[in-house]
């Protein structure tokens, strides 16, 4: 899959067809998840490809390498407009291949992006999933967070993330975009599930609880005990309660009929 952002980027990215317990009739067309990585990863990452596994078993997956990540052209902001932009990307070039239904999945980073994207992007979702989110910008709570900041910040952070980590970095944002927090509110009424982990090492509980307070009562929210953090943390039987929650969100999609997902073997690229 390659998709154009409209400021001019290439995107790359995974198309997994859906697995479902029985193929479409004519005119009918399963519901198509967008699924959005977390800095660093990428759609070639196992724990990428085992989450699209089993979200297959309730529709089409498209994942997308963000700029600067994979085999995507251009540069990452690291959660900031261009991420939002990747998202919008994707979701178009889903409606313009036929996909009548999109449920955003976004992870860590590509949660925020899916976020701030169903809240103001130019192609809206039909429902919107965020995993592992981060509230506000510049967030050094915890140790993982300031390794990361450091990567960001520093000339040999930023030589390092592209050399060993294989992400090229844009130059630092040239003004601050609306967080997360202050742009939820207005995604209602589209459904929305905010999903956090207990064990999150990088944005502690805190975070879920004020995306959750400020997205007000119509969004959905799980806290997940044991979980870590976004793909690294994500198991199956979470996976499979996302799609189920997707697939009841959009109207019970009468093609993905699952109550219970088997263990997914990872799809090919």
């Amino acid at each position: 899959m390659t998709v154009g952002t409209s400021d001019g980027v290439r995107l790359h990215g995974i198309v997994v067809p859906a697995d479902l317990p029985r193929p479409p009739t004519a005119g009918e067309r399963p519901m198509t998840f967008v699924l959005a990585h977390g800095f660093t990863n990428s759609t070639s990452r196992a724990p990428f490809l085992r989450l699209a596994g089993y979200l297959r078993r309730f529709g089409e997956v498209r994942g997308l390498d963000f700029r600067g990540h994979g085999r995507s052209g251009g540069a990452s902001g690291v959660g900031g407009d261009p991420e939002l932009l990747d998202v919008d990307a994707a979701v178009r070039a889903a409606r313009e291949d036929g996909a009548t239904t999109v449920v955003t999945v976004g992870l860590s980073m590509g949660g925020g992006a899916a976020l701030r994207q169903a809240a103001v992007g130019a192609h809206r979702p039909d429902a919107v999933v965020s995993v592992s989110a981060v509230s506000r910008w510049f967030v050094r709570d915890t140790l993982p967070m300031r390794r990361v900041h450091w990567l960001l910040e520093t000339t040999v952070g930023r030589r390092l993330g592209s050399r060993v980590l294989g992400v090229r970095l844009a130059p630092p944002w040239p003004s601050n975009p609306p967080a997360p927090v202050e742009l939820v509110s207005r995604i209602a009424p589209t459904p929305l599930l905010l999903v956090h982990g207990d064990r999150d090492t990088y944005f502690p509980l805190e975070h879920f609880r004020t995306l959750a307070q400020a997205a007000g009562p119509a969004a959905e929210v799980w806290v997940v005990p044991g979980m870590g953090h976004a793909e690294n943390g994500m198991t199956g039987p979470l996976a499979e309660r996302i799609g189920r929650w997707a697939r009841d969100a959009v109207g019970r999609d009468p093609l993905c009929e699952h109550d219970r997902v088997t263990p997914a073997a990872s799809p090919g690229r």
